[in-house]
């Protein structure tokens, strides 16, 4: 009975979309894709998960089950950073990484500005008509929440969601994770350019067709 109810099950069927493929779920939460293919054959084996044009959950309680029991688990030991970029995953609505997190993501994690463990914001584009529920969702998490980055002194968590709520969400995906387009994180990095000088140069020679102000060259390693 408790064969399937480890920590990569639980978070495979928490990240399972209908019609997804195993390649897809293993990049939502940064696994493996030959470990997620076996996490899969044992879920399927035990009546779980089906395969039918895509990955489905069977029973959809589950789902709401096992994130009751991450977000106790939330209690003992809160997410980590790590952890905190997969958790929207498991939410079951639309959003994107934007504005730090679009560069961040963009650049494959090459690009980190503004942030430390201690002082740790995400930056999330939500639709407008969502963003009570996605506050409701990180608070399960002990996850603050706000439409503008807050003092961490002001907070008693050092990681904190900045929510910018959105009547569209464009995405494209990146390495599993949804983002905002390049263009519009190239803008955003452009008009903050003395910051993102250096993302930009790395963001042109990623990528062709990137319009960038980047006059900044980093030496060769």
């Amino acid at each position: 009975m408790y064969e399937v109810c480890g920590e990569k099950e639980l978070k495979t069927l928490l990240a399972i979309d209908p019609g997804d493929s195993i390649s897809g779920v293993a990049r939502k939460i940064d696994e493996n894709r030959e470990t997620i293919r076996r996490v899969i054959n044992r879920l399927e084996d035990t009546g779980y998960v089906e395969y039918d044009d895509g990955l489905h959950v069977i029973d959809q309680t589950i789902r709401e089950s096992g994130l009751t029991f991450l977000a106790h688990s939330a209690d003992v030991s809160p997410p980590s950073i790590t952890e905190t970029y997969v958790l929207p995953q498991f939410a079951g609505m639309d959003y994107a990484f934007t504005a730090i997190d679009a560069v961040y993501v963009w650049t494959r994690g090459g690009y980190q500005v503004a942030r430390d463990p201690e002082d740790y914001p995400l930056f999330i584009a939500v639709h407008e008509s969502d963003l009570n529920a996605w506050t409701a969702f990180f608070d399960r998490f002990g996850i603050p929440t706000a439409q503008e980055r807050q003092p961490v002194a002001d907070l008693d968590s050092a990681i904190q969601v900045v929510l910018k709520p959105r009547s569209q969400i464009e995405t494209e995906m990146v390495d599993g994770r949804p983002v905002i387009p390049l263009q519009e994180t190239v803008a955003f990095a452009n008009e903050h350019y003395a910051t993102f000088e250096s993302a930009l140069d790395m963001l042109r020679r990623m990528y062709d067709d990137v319009d960038t102000d980047a006059t900044y060259h980093m030496e060769p390693s």
